[in-house]
């Protein structure tokens, strides 16, 4: 095939796309070609794909690439930039609300949580999140060792958050929290999940949701969600400086 027709072959899908999109965009939606040159659907407001998504099936190479920059990103970031830069805009993308970040600035109305937030199932009814965020690894060893962090010590501040009630000033009312998520940038080890679970009551059991960095990665991946900022490359100066020799 020339360029000739290579042009006139991206000629026919731009006018067919945008053939499509009249009756799409009219029910707020819009089809576009990604990276890996398939299409897809997302929602013109949420941005939200509505293509199917498998988790665990084979990666492109710009997929392995975009996960390798995200797992650099997770190894220098802090606690505060997990939750801010990674986490929020994942839930937020998946159709959570009221996200609220309580930050490690106030400790003492922290209860237990760094972040609380709602979801609205189909039905009209409100389920309560809050989230314990942690860095790295989650372990089951004696005591908190640098980065990786003692599940006995999360025990104490889920039984807090699970304990606590959280307002909703969008619906002027308390709410006690439905489910718990633990969070973790790194693993958390069988070992761990299995303290927490001998623990807990087991109404508390099911209360529980595990997220470790393989889980956060695939729905990054899967999803097509935008890198935080400071995880993609930075792209090359083109500038010339005055020690540059000019190539002409």
């Amino acid at each position: 095939m020339d360029k000739r027709e290579a042009r006139e072959g991206d000629d026919d899908r731009s006018l067919a796309l945008a053939a499509l999109n009249v009756p799409l965009m009219r029910e707020g939606f819009e089809g576009y070609y990604g990276e890996d040159s398939m299409f897809y659907v997302r929602h013109i407001e949420t941005r939200t794909v509505s293509a199917p998504v498998n988790l665990y099936r084979p990666l492109t190479p710009a997929e392995l690439e975009k996960r390798n920059m995200l797992i650099a990103y997770l190894d220098r970031c802090s606690e505060d930039e997990l939750i801010e830069e990674v986490l929020l805009p994942m839930f937020r993308h998946f159709g959570y609300q009221r996200i609220t970040s309580v930050g490690h600035k106030d400790k003492a109305l922290e209860y237990g949580k760094d972040v609380w937030m709602r979801f609205k199932l189909p039905t009209e009814h409100t389920i309560y999140f809050g989230i314990q965020a942690k860095k790295g690894k989650l372990d089951s060893a004696g005591a908190t060792k640098g980065s990786n962090a003692n599940v006995a010590e999360i025990y104490q501040q889920i039984l807090m958050m699970l304990g606590h009630e959280v307002f909703d000033s969008d619906t002027n009312r308390r709410a006690l929290v439905d489910h718990a998520f633990i969070v973790a940038g790194g693993e958390i080890t069988k070992a761990a999940r299995n303290w927490l679970g001998g623990v807990l009551d087991k109404s508390q059991r099911s209360q529980i949701l595990f997220m470790d960095r393989e889980h956060i990665l695939n729905l990054y991946t899967g999803h097509r969600l935008d890198l935080p900022a400071a995880a993609a490359p930075k792209k090359a100066d083109c500038w010339f400086t005055e020690e540059d020799e000019v190539p002409f």
